[in-house]
């Protein structure tokens, strides 16, 4: 997809104008990421989901909340 014009006017320089269009110079596909990694041996870092109670919990039972009050959320 050709990008857009996010502004388009004149630039007017003594007797000479000449039309100007804005573009993005990046896009939101385009977005960088970045990596936990360990300080000394730049080894990637898992982070793994521990309940304090439970210890050690699947990704499939994660969900995401809101938290309102002190320990509750709305799910």
């Amino acid at each position: 997809m050709a990008p857009r014009a996010s502004w388009k006017g004149y630039l007017k320089l003594s007797l000479v104008s000449c039309p100007v269009r804005l573009y993005p110079a990046t896009s939101a596909s385009e977005r960088i990421s970045f990596n936990q990694l360990h300080k000394k041996t730049h080894n990637r870092i898992n982070m793994k989901p521990v309940d304090p109670e439970l210890g050690l919990v699947e990704r499939s039972d994660l969900v995401r909340g809101y938290e309102y009050e002190d320990k509750q959320y709305i799910i």
